[in-house]
């Protein structure tokens, strides 16, 4: 059973880290209000919204298996205290970082109305030093973090990503006017 849970452990964590891959590169698409080939506009942020849900059921799998496992020795303080783990403390610190800015981001999702719009976009920026952090967690960490499949994997994730936030940065983006609208009017009806 152990060996079973090990495994539902590591799968799941790379099955999370695959999906916040794109659910990273979606919030960007997502918020150039651009479509994708096939997907009309209005469904990009659906789409968004349904991988960054799914990339959580994953790392919530992830963790959830990893505590009952016996090898792991997860503890409910490895899971919110950064640092504190017995294994690779500094590794499994990362993702305990990680996981926690997850849980912000969510959080500030779930309350976006009464927090306010501008709350819920600072915090979500976070994303952007989560998504790494959990890299190197998994790089680190991961039984199978040095494997050459899992670093030509991690490596075309950091050249999606890298060509998303360099096209994030860019002059390039240009926020659909339409998006604008939008953000404009979910602040003003949180200011209610």
């Amino acid at each position: 059973m152990t060996e079973l849970l090990w495994a539902f452990g590591r799968a799941s964590g790379m099955i999370a880290l695959v999906l916040f891959t794109v659910t990273l590169v979606l919030g960007i698409v997502t918020r150039s209000g651009r479509p994708l080939p096939g997907i009309p506009r209005f469904s990009v942020s659906l789409v968004h919204r349904n991988v960054s849900l799914l990339a959580c059921v994953f790392l919530v799998l992830h963790v959830g298996t990893l505590l009952f496992d016996s090898y792991a020795k997860l503890s409910v303080l490895d899971i919110v205290v950064p640092f504190a783990g017995s294994f690779k403390p500094f590794w499994q610190g990362l993702g305990t970082v990680a996981f926690d800015l997850v849980v912000a981001v969510v959080i500030t999702g779930l309350l976006r109305r009464r927090i306010g719009q501008r709350a819920f976009r600072f915090v979500h920026w976070f994303t952007y030093a989560m998504w790494p952090i959990a890299v190197l967690h998994a790089i680190g960490n991961g039984t199978n973090g040095t494997s050459g499949w899992f670093l030509l994997l991690t490596a075309a994730s950091v050249v999606l990503v890298s060509a998303a936030v360099i096209w994030r940065l860019s002059t390039r983006f240009v926020e659909h006017s339409h998006t604008r609208r939008i953000a404009a009017a979910y602040a003003d009806r949180d200011d209610v």
